[in-house]
C-alpha cells in the first residue's frame, strides 16, 4: 500500500460525535470515548480508505503497535485499572480505530467485554477536561 497524503484523512462522524480528541500520534489520532465507566480510548490511524490492519503498510503496523502499548501503559498508569483491553471491532463504523481501554474487577461489565454492556454514562465536564489534560501530556511524551 502507497503512503496516503494526511489531507486525504478524515475522521468518520460517529467517531467524532462519541469522543473527544486528546491529541494526535506519529500515525494516529488519539479520542477519548464518552463513555465514564470505562476509561477508553480510540486510536484512529489517519490514512484514507484504511479499514482492517492489513490495509495499512507494513511501517505503519509497526507504528499501530507502539502506539497501542504506549496508550495502553498510559492508560494503566493514569488509571491504576486492574487490565487493559485493546480490540479492533469495525462493525457500526467500518473505519479502522483501535480500543483501548481500562478495565477494573469492579466495572459493571467484568469480566465481560465492555463493549455494548448497558448504558453509557457522561463524564463530568470538569472530570473530563482534567482527564483529556492529563492523557494529552502523558501521551505526547510517551
Amino acid at each position: 500500500m502507497s503512503k496516503i497524503d494526511l489531507d486525504e484523512f478524515h475522521l468518520d462522524p460517529r467517531i467524532a460525535a462519541d469522543s473527544d480528541e486528546i491529541c494526535d500520534l506519529t500515525l494516529c489520532q488519539a479520542r477519548l470515548h464518552h463513555d465514564a465507566r470505562y476509561p477508553w480510548l480510540l486510536l484512529i490511524p489517519r490514512r484514507a480508505g484504511v479499514s482492517e490492519l492489513f490495509d495499512l503498510a507494513p511501517s505503519d503496523r509497526a507504528v499501530l503497535a507502539e502506539e497501542i502499548a504506549a496508550a495502553g501503559q498510559v492508560l494503566k498508569d493514569v488509571t491504576r485499572c486492574d487490565k487493559i483491553n485493546v480490540g479492533t471491532l469495525g462493525n457500526v463504523v467500518s473505519q479502522l480505530h483501535v480500543h483501548v481501554t481500562a478495565r477494573f474487577e469492579d466495572d459493571p461489565a467484568w469480566p465481560r467485554a465492555a463493549w455494548g454492556y448497558g448504558q453509557p454514562h457522561q463524564y463530568d465536564q470538569a472530570a473530563r477536561d482534567a482527564l483529556l489534560q492529563v492523557l494529552r501530556n502523558r501521551l505526547r511524551s510517551a
